[in-house]
C-alpha cells in the first residue's frame, strides 16, 4: 500500500479535529445536566444557572484553551429544530413596498397595474421582481416612461426626465438590493439582541428571501411581532374628538346614501343638513341620546335593531366617543369597534366619496391594543398631518436609544427613547404648540399611546406605555434600537417544533440509528466472517465518528431526516467493503495467494466503488442546492458520508488488512453459511428480459392511471397552508375534529391521524394568502377556539395549548409553495441529465446513459405510483413533500449505484473476452455481481426497516418511499437497466466493443 503513513497521519489528524470538536458538545450535555440536578425540576432555576455560568470559564481545553459556556454552547454540534423544538421562518422582503416608496406613492394607473402584474408573474418564474416589474410596466404601456414616476426629489439626481425605461430600472434594481440588505442587517440585529442560543439567518439563493432559524423558542407570536415589525416609529399631532365628530355625521349619513343606492350619490344637499345639524351642539347631542336609547332598546328585538342599522350604519360598527349623557369626550378617540368590524370600518373611510367629507390633513390609525381584557375592543385616533408632503413631523431616525422602564405611575412597563438634536428640537416645538391636547405615537402603522402634554418637553426624551409586559416592552426597545426596516418583511414559510415533539425526534431518531447500526455490524460477521466482518465493522465506526465529528467541525445542522441520512449512509457504506471483499474472492478464487489477492481485490473495485459513489454523490450536491430546511441537513450528511464512507472503506480497512497480514493472522472473506450463496450463477438475464419489461410495463401503467385518477395527496410544500400537529389527552375521532374546526374555518380542514390515536395533523388553507401581521396568530387562536368548543381541550388556557398541545406547526405561503414545485422539478431533472452525461463519459456511449436514466425513470414513476394507489389506505402519511423529493433523488442515487456497479463489470468483460458473445458478456457480468447487488440491497434494506420501525411517525413516509425505491431500484438494475442497453445497440446494430476498455 503507497502512502500508507500519509494516511495514517491524515487519520490521526482527522481524529483528533473530530474529538476537539465533539468534545463541546460533551462539556454543554455535562454543564446542562449540572443545571437540571441544580433546578430540580423548576425550568426557572434550570435558565437561572445556565445564565449564571454564561461568561464563566466551564473548558480548559489541554491547558492551551479557556472556554465559557457561551463559547461551548456555540461549538458544540448543532441539532436541528425537529430535534430541539424552536421556531423557523422565511421572510421575504416586500420589494413591491420599496418601488412604491421610491414613487413617492405615485397613483399613475399604469405604473400600479404593473406592479399588480409583477406579483402575479413572479409565481410562476425565477427571475427577480423588479425585472418582472420592467417587463410588465413594457406590457401594460409600451409608451411610457418610468422616468415620469420615478423622478421623485429622493431620486431627482440619478433619476432624469429622459433617462430610458432601461435605466431607471437599474436604479430602481440598486435601491432595492439595498433594501433587502439593510433589512438583513436590521433583522440580524434584532436577533441578536433577542439573546436566542445558536440562532442562524441567512440570505436564500431568491433574492429577498430571508431565512430565520431560532431554536427552543416557545412564544411564536412574540417572534413573528420581532420579525414582522417595520419600526417605523412615526410622532403625529392630534385632532380633538369634538372636531372629527360632525364629519363622522356627515360621514354617516353618506354611507346611509350609499347603502340606499346602486350606484355613487353626490349628496350635496343631505351632506349640507348633516353640516348644519352638526355645527349645532344641541342636536348632536340630542342625537346621540337617541342613539343610545336605541342602542338599549335594541336589545329587545331584532326589528328596531335593523331600523338602527339603517339611520346609523357607521355608527353602528363604530361606537363615538361618548360619556353616559352623551357628551363627547375630550381627547383624539373618536370611536370604538369591534376587531372584527376594523376591516369594514377602514373600507367606508377609505372610499372617495366618504374620504372627501374630512379635513385633506385628517386621518385615521387604530390603537395597537385593545381596550378591554379579552381584546375585542379596539380605539380609533383622529391624526393630523401639518406638512405638505403629508409626512409625520417627527420619526424614528432621530432615536439615538430605547430601553425597557417603568413608568411612574404605578411601575407598568414602558419605553424610555432619547433622541439626537434635531429631533429634540422638533419634539420640543410639537410640545409646545400642542399643550393640553394629545400626540399620537404611531409604531407601523398603529397608535401605541397618545399622551396628553402638559408642557414643552426639552432635551429629546419621550416614552411609550401602554405596554403590556416586560417583555413586550423590551421587544419593542430591541427593535427600535435596531433601526428601522427599509421595507415589510412578510412570514412566507413558517415551522414550529414544540419541545415535547423535539425530544421524541431524538429518542426516535437515536433509537433507529442504534438498532441498524447493531444489525450492519451483526450481518457484515455473519456474511463476511469474523475477521473481515471485524475489519469493515471498525471502518464503519471510524466512518460514522468522523462523519459526525466533520458535520460539528462545518458547524452543519443535525435534524431528523439527517440522522436517517447517517443510517443511510452506514448501508450504503457497507458497499464499498461488499465490492472489494468480493473482488477480493475472485482474485483468491483464481489462485492468487492472500495478500496478492487482497491488493489486487482493491485496486481492481476502486472503478466501480468510485463510479458508484460519484454519483451517489452527485444527486446528494443537487439536492443540497435544491433542498431547504431539514432536506438540505439530509443532503449534507448524505454528501459529507459519502466521502467518509470512501475514506474509511478504501484506507482504513486496508490499513487493518495489512495490520493482520504483518502479524500472519489468517483472514477468510466469506463465513461457511454464506460462501455458497448466489456463487457461480448462470441465470439467462438477457433471455427473460421480455417478462420483465411486461412486469415493468404493467406496474408503470398501474402507477401512471392512478396517478391520473386519485392524484397524490399532496403536502403544504406543494400546495401552500398551515399544518398543525396536535396531541390530546384522550384519543380523538378525525371526523368529530374536523366537525369543531369547520365551524370557524371557512371551509372542511384536512384532518389525519398522526401516529397514536391521541394525534392528528390538520391542514388548512384558511387565509393562506393574507399578509398581514396578525393573521398567524388569528388562525391559532380560531384553532383553539374551534377545539375548546368542540370539547376536546378540557378548559386549558391558550398559552396551555399552544405549549403542551401544539406540538407542531408550518405555514407554506402560496408563492413559497410554487418555488419548492419548480425547485423539485428541476432537481429531478437536473439529477437525471447529470447522471446520464457522467454515465456517457465513463463508457464513451450514449446508450449506457439512456440505459441508466430510463431505469431511473422507472423507479420513480413506480415509486410515485405506489404513493398514489396508497395514499389514504396506509395508516401513516404518504404526502408528496420536499421530503418525498428528497426520497426520489437518494433512490436515484442508489439505484444509479447499482447500475454503473453492473456496468463496470461490463466493460471489463468487454476487454477480457473480446471474442465471447455479448449477450454472454451481459449475462455474466450481472450474474458475477448479483451476489455484491443482494448484500448491499439487504444491508440497505435492513437499515430502512429500522428507521421505518423506530424512526418515528414524522419521517415514515419518506422512508417507505425509500424502501419500495430501493427494492425497485434493484430489479430495474439488473432487469431494465442492462437490457436496455443490449436492446438499443443491437437495434442500432453496433457493437458492445464501442465501451471503453476497463481501467486497469
Amino acid at each position: 500500500m503507497q502512502n500508507k503513513g500519509a494516511i495514517v497521519t491524515f487519520t490521526v489528524l482527522l481524529l483528533a479535529v473530530c474529538l476537539y470538536q465533539l468534545s463541546f458538545t460533551w462539556k454543554s450535555n455535562q454543564i446542562e445536566k449540572q443545571a437540571k440536578e441544580y433546578a430540580k425540576g423548576s425550568s426557572t432555576k434550570e435558565l437561572a444557572y445556565l445564565d449564571s455560568v454564561s461568561s464563566v470559564e466551564v473548558y480548559n481545553f489541554l491547558g492551551l484553551k479557556k472556554f465559557t459556556y457561551k463559547d461551548v454552547k456555540e461549538l458544540e454540534i448543532n441539532l436541528g429544530l425537529d430535534l430541539k423544538g424552536g421556531m423557523n421562518v422565511t421572510l421575504e422582503v416586500s420589494v413591491v413596498d420599496v418601488i412604491r416608496a421610491m414613487s413617492n406613492y405615485n397613483t399613475d394607473s399604469t405604473f400600479n397595474a404593473a406592479l399588480l402584474k409583477a406579483v402575479e408573474l413572479q409565481r410562476n418564474s425565477t427571475q427577480d421582481f423588479v425585472t418582472l416589474f420592467g417587463q410588465a410596466f413594457e406590457q401594460t404601456d409600451p409608451n411610457a416612461k418610468l422616468a415620469a414616476i420615478f423622478n421623485t426629489l429622493e431620486l431627482k439626481d440619478r433619476v432624469k426626465y429622459n433617462s430610458t425605461n432601461q435605466e431607471v430600472l437599474d436604479v430602481i434594481r440598486q435601491e432595492t438590493d439595498a433594501a433587502i440588505d439593510n433589512s438583513f442587517n436590521v433583522l440580524r440585529t434584532r436577533i441578536d439582541r433577542f439573546g436566542v442560543a445558536q440562532p442562524n439567518i441567512q440570505q436564500l439563493q431568491t433574492r429577498g428571501r430571508i431565512l430565520v432559524e431560532l431554536p427552543g423558542i416557545d412564544n411564536p407570536e412574540r417572534v413573528r411581532k420581532l420579525l414582522q415589525g417595520t419600526a417605523m416609529l412615526e410622532f403625529w399631532e392630534t385632532y380633538e374628538n369634538q372636531e372629527v365628530y360632525p364629519f363622522m355625521l356627515q360621514a354617516n349619513q353618506r354611507v346611509k346614501e350609499l347603502l340606499a343606492s346602486t350606484a355613487p350619490q353626490t349628496g350635496a344637499a343631505t351632506a349640507e343638513g348633516a353640516a348644519t345639524a352638526a355645527t349645532d351642539s344641541t342636536k348632536a347631542g340630542s342625537l346621540l341620546e337617541e342613539m343610545k336609547k336605541d342602542t338599549s332598546s335594541a336589545a329587545g328585538t331584532n326589528a328596531e335593531m335593523e331600523n338602527f342599522r339603517k339611520d346609523y350604519p357607521l355608527f353602528a360598527i363604530l361606537t363615538p366617543s361618548t360619556n353616559q349623557q352623551g357628551n363627547l369626550y375630550p381627547g383624539p378617540v373618536v370611536g370604538t369597534a369591534q376587531a372584527k368590524d376594523t376591516a369594514e370600518v377602514n373600507a367606508w373611510l377609505a372610499k372617495e366619496q366618504i374620504k372627501n367629507i374630512f379635513p385633506r390633513n385628517m386621518f385615521f390609525r387604530w390603537t395597537a391594543n385593545a381596550v378591554d381584557e379579552n381584546e375585542t375592543y379596539f380605539r380609533l385616533i383622529a391624526l393630523k398631518s401639518t406638512s405638505r408632503d403629508g409626512k409625520a413631523p417627527l420619526t424614528g431616525d432621530v432615536i439615538t436609544d430605547a430601553r425597557q422602564d417603568y413608568d411612574q405611575m404605578g411601575g407598568r412597563p414602558e419605553v424610555a427613547m432619547a433622541m439626537n438634536s434635531e429631533g429634540a428640537k422638533t419634539w420640543a416645538r410639537m410640545t409646545k404648540e400642542n399643550i393640553q391636547k394629545s400626540i399620537a405615537i404611531v409604531l407601523d402603522g398603529y397608535v401605541r399611546s397618545f399622551p396628553t402634554v402638559q408642557n414643552e418637553i426639552t432635551g429629546g426624551r419621550s416614552s411609550i406605555t401602554g405596554l403590556e409586559s416586560i417583555e413586550e416592552a423590551t421587544d419593542l426597545a430591541n427593535i427600535l434600537k435596531s433601526g428601522k426596516m427599509p421595507a415589510p418583511a412578510h412570514i412566507m414559510q413558517e415551522e414550529i417544533v414544540g419541545p415535547s415533539l423535539g425530544q421524541e425526534a431524538i429518542n426516535s431518531g437515536f433509537a433507529s440509528f442504534l438498532i441498524a447500526f447493531i444489525l450492519v455490524l451483526a450481518y457484515m460477521i455473519f456474511f463476511y466472517s469474523n475477521k473481515a466482518g471485524i475489519a469493515a465493522n471498525v471502518a464503519l465506526l471510524f466512518n460514522v465518528f468522523f462523519l459526525i465529528g466533520v458535520l460539528a467541525s462545518l458547524g452543519a445542522t443535525l435534524t431528523l431526516p439527517g440522522i436517517a441520512g447517517i443510517v443511510l449512509t452506514m448501508g450504503m457504506a457497507v458497499d464499498a467493503n461488499v465490492l472489494i471483499y468480493e473482488r477480493v474472492q475472485e482474485e483468491i478464487w483464481s489462485g492468487k495467494g492472500l495478500k496478492l489477492a487482497i491488493s489486487d481485490g482493491y485496486k481492481h473495485a476502486y472503478s466501480a466503488i468510485i463510479d458508484g459513489q460519484v454519483t451517489t454523490l452527485l444527486t446528494g450536491i443537487i439536492l443540497y442546492i435544491f433542498g431547504s430546511g431539514p432536506i438540505k441537513g439530509f443532503a449534507t450528511t448524505l454528501v459529507i458520508g459519502i466521502l467518509t464512507s470512501l475514506f474509511t472503506s478504501i484506507f482504513i480497512s486496508r490499513i487493518i488488512f495489512e495490520w493482520m497480514l504483518k502479524k500472519n493472522i489468517n483472514i477468510t472473506f466469506t463465513s461457511k453459511y454464506t460462501s455458497g450463496w448466489l456463487r457461480n450463477t448462470k441465470i439467462k438475464f438477457l433471455e427473460i428480459r421480455k417478462y420483465a419489461y411486461i412486469i415493468s410495463g404493467t406496474l408503470i401503467v398501474i402507477s401512471l392511471i392512478s396517478i391520473f385518477v386519485r392524484g397524490f395527496d399532496y403536502g403544504i410544500d406543494f400546495q401552500g397552508g398551515r399544518t398543525y400537529t396536535l396531541k390530546f389527552d384522550n384519543d380523538v375521532k378525525v371526523a368529530d375534529v374536523q366537525n369543531a374546526l369547520t365551524a370557524v374555518y371557512e371551509s372542511a380542514p384536512e384532518v389525519k391521524t398522526f401516529g397514536s390515536a391521541n394525534q392528528v395533523k390538520v391542514t388548512t388553507t384558511y387565509k393562506i394568502e393574507d399578509l398581514s401581521d396578525n393573521v398567524d396568530d388569528e388562525v391559532e387562536q380560531l384553532l383553539y377556539k374551534g377545539l375548546s368548543n368542540g370539547g376536546f381541550l378540557n378548559g386549558v388556557s391558550y398559552e396551555d395549548f399552544i405549549t403542551k398541545h401544539r406540538m407542531s406547526s408550518q405555514k407554506v405561503g402560496p408563492t413559497i409553495s410554487d418555488d419548492i414545485k419548480k425547485d423539485a422539478v428541476i432537481a429531478i431533472f437536473f439529477a437525471l441529465l447529470v447522471i446520464f452525461l457522467y454515465i456517457f463519459v465513463r463508457f464513451a456511449d450514449w446508450q449506457y446513459g439512456l440505459g441508466g436514466v430510463l431505469a431511473l425513470a422507472h423507479d420513480s414513476i413506480i415509486t410515485l405510483g405506489m404513493f398514489s394507489l396508497f395514499w389514504g389506505i396506509l395508516p401513516f402519511s404518504l404526502e408528496i413533500d420536499q421530503a418525498f423529493i428528497a426520497a426520489i433523488l437518494t433512490i436515484i442515487g442508489f439505484s444509479i449505484n447499482d447500475t454503473v456497479i453492473i456496468f463496470d463489470r461490463i466493460r471489463e468483460y468487454l476487454h477480457l473476452y473480446p471474442k465471447r458473445d455479448e449477450a454472454e458478456i451481459m449475462d455474466n457480468a450481472m450474474n458475477s455481481t448479483l451476489r455484491r447487488t443482494f448484500s448491499t440491497s439487504l444491508t440497505v434494506l435492513v437499515v430502512l426497516v429500522a428507521i421505518f420501525i423506530f424512526g418515528g411517525a414524522s419521517i415514515r413516509g419518506f422512508t417507505f418511499a425509500l424502501l419500495i425505491g430501493i427494492f425497485v431500484g434493484t430489479y430495474s438494475s439488473v432487469f431494465v437497466a442492462t437490457p436496455i442497453v443490449y436492446d438499443t445497440k443491437m437495434r442500432l446494430g453496433k457493437k458492445l466493443r464501442a465501451a471503453a476498455p476497463a481501467t486497469k
